[in-house]
């Protein structure tokens, strides 16, 4: 080994530099560098994902040597970094499904650290090791590092490091479907930062006018005014569920439709804006009654920008109609920051999984039957307002869920995820009904509002509703927001109850506009901001950010900002 090294460092001219420092303290600056090489050459595939490795590693080396000064400490250093980078790319893929990306390092937040020493309690020791172990190394390896490097020298490679990423993204942009493949973790955590921060220096986190004319007057302190005696709401955020009859040759059971139908016998189709995982998109749409595309390639990480500065939404609003306002959440609630996002459009009382002594994935029912506990308990203090978050239809569908349940299903001949899947909604469709029974039974004497939607469709579905597409082909609908890979369904139903007003709830509706049809439903007036925001629906048929491109969305932003209700944006 010591002979090879010595071969490979004359031949780059380096052997009188081992002659005169050592063997031992010239390898002590290689090693870093060979090994880094090997990491490239195990997760990275393409040329370009490796010359994206190759600057990203200049880049760190360079910067710790303008602070430094000594190779082999920013080596050490460098490689400490770029071995984080991939554990914990690999760790949130294993979480998420999606690598880690730069925006990761520029939104750190609690929620984020809690969450991740909570569902790995084993982390806190491995950071604290980590700390204890690689402390002492990088201490000794400043010690016996004998070379030295101009800071100026150093400086100037960086930025020229800087040029050519830059380069390379701007000649070969990264598509951001490629974060959920999986694997090139460096290249495209690299190639992400590019995106950012060109991305922050144009629009900013969030996309809005720069200037608006139109001003929104802000509502009064005062209790609005229904004009008869409001029902309880209660949201049913339907985890990946949708009509599964849009995609040809899938053979459903007998009935299947009628879990999408409204009380007037109408199925309504629902446009949200993610496609197989990210519910929390369609969280932020009915929540705070926004489009989670205005932040752009900052979209994935909605919540947790939103939480503390979008101060609108939907609870707010009924909160200032007498309602008291609850989250039933089937997740820790430090993920992706959902318990600040939800406290800031407005929800008082929050249950995650911990609140509600959820295992790690229960029926609907459990939900259901928590929702109906607590309207028991707290309905004699005024209307309530429920938000109730099902995840029993969360992937995989490779395995057979609770086979306790729904015993006398019976597959249907469709390819297993697809009958797994439909067997999940007919448990779902039949744990509602019994909802339904539940407080008809249980409360004679009360209204109920029930609002529900599918926040995405499974992540299978893409490749069912056009079987000629390949991979790419289906990326590039995707991309493209073709709306058959973004349509779920929304139903209003009813208890006691008559609907006061649905001219809001269109055949097709954006997802931004679910608060709109809640509250016109209920009979409740709108607040200003919520009047502005119908006046859109009304000029763009149902549509918002998909409204001239999103210029309607951008404008509407302006205006809540001027108005106070979206701060630090």
């Amino acid at each position: 080994m010591r002979a090879a090294l010595v071969s490979f460092g004359a031949r780059l001219g380096a052997a009188d530099v081992i002659a005169r420092h050592g063997f031992w303290r010239s390898a002590l600056f290689l090693t870093p560098h060979v090994i880094a090489f090997a990491v490239m050459i195990a997760t990275e595939s393409r040329p370009i994902e490796m010359a994206t490795f190759a600057c990203a590693w200049g880049i760190l080396n360079f910067l710790w040597l303008a602070l430094l000064r000594r190779p082999a400490v920013a080596g050490a250093v460098s490689l400490l970094l770029l071995t984080l980078v991939v554990l914990l790319s690999n760790l949130k893929y294993h979480v998420l499904m999606m690598t880690a990306s730069f925006v990761d390092v520029m939104i750190v937040d609690t929620d984020t650290v809690s969450f991740l020493f909570t569902i790995y309690p084993a982390l806190r020791w491995i950071v604290a090791l980590c700390v204890v172990v690689l402390v002492p190394i990088i201490v000794l390896v400043w010690r016996f590092d004998p070379f030295r490097v101009n800071r100026l020298t150093a400086t100037a490679s960086a930025l020229g490091c800087v040029a050519a990423l830059t380069g390379l993204e701007m000649r070969l942009p990264m598509q951001p479907f490629e974060a959920f493949y999986g694997g090139s973790q460096v290249s495209l955590f690299a190639r992400s930062g590019v995106d950012a921060i060109s991305e922050l220096m144009t629009n900013g986190l969030m996309q809005s006018d720069p200037v608006s004319h139109d001003r929104l007057t802000l509502a009064d302190d005062e209790t609005c005014q229904p004009t008869k005696k409001p029902p309880h709401i209660i949201l049913i955020h339907d985890e990946s569920s949708f009509d599964i009859r849009m995609a040809p040759g899938i053979k459903v059971p007998r009935g299947y439709g009628a879990h999408f139908k409204s009380f007037d016998g109408k199925h309504r189709n629902f446009l949200v804006e993610g496609n197989g995982g990210p519910s929390w998109f369609t969280e932020y749409n009915v929540l705070a009654g926004l489009s989670a595309r205005s932040f752009g390639r900052f979209a994935y990480f909605v919540t947790r920008i939103a939480a503390g500065r979008v101060n609108r939404g939907l609870p707010a609003a009924l909160q200032r109609c007498g309602y008291r306002t609850f989250s039933l959440y089937p997740a820790l609630g430090a993920f992706m920051s959902a318990r600040n996002f939800q406290a800031t459009t407005g929800v008082q009382h929050f249950y995650d999984q911990h609140d509600l002594g959820a295992r790690d994935l229960e029926p609907d029912s459990f939900f259901f039957n928590a929702a109906a506990r607590m309207i028991g308990e707290q309905r004699a203090h005024g209307p309530m307002f429920l938000f109730v978050y099902l995840a029993a239809n969360h992937f995989p569908w490779d395995h057979r869920y609770r086979p306790d349940l729904m015993s006398e299903w019976q597959d249907l001949g469709n390819v297993p995820p697809v009958d797994e899947y439909l067997r999940r909604q007919a448990m779902s469709a039949k744990d509602y009904a019994d909802f339904q029974a539940r407080l008809r039974q249980d409360f004679p004497n009360d209204a109920f509002l029930i609002v529900r939607f599918g926040d995405h469709q499974p992540d299978f579905a893409a490749s069912l509703i056009d079987p000629t597409l390949d991979d790419n082909g289906i990326a590039q609908r995707l991309m493209a927001y073709d709306p058959r890979y973004f349509t779920t369904y929304y139903a209003i139903d009813a208890i006691n109850f008559m609907p006061v007003d649905i001219s809001s709830a269109l055949d097709t509706l954006e997802g931004p506009y679910l608060p709109l049809v809640v509250q016109e439903a209920a009979g409740l007036p709108l607040d200003p901001s919520f009047s502005e925001q119908k006046k859109i629906l009304l000029r763009c048929k149902g549509l918002f950010f998909g409204c001239a491109n999103g210029a309607e969305a951008s404008h509407f932003n302006r205006m809540l900002i001027d108005a106070g209700l979206i701060k630090n944006l």
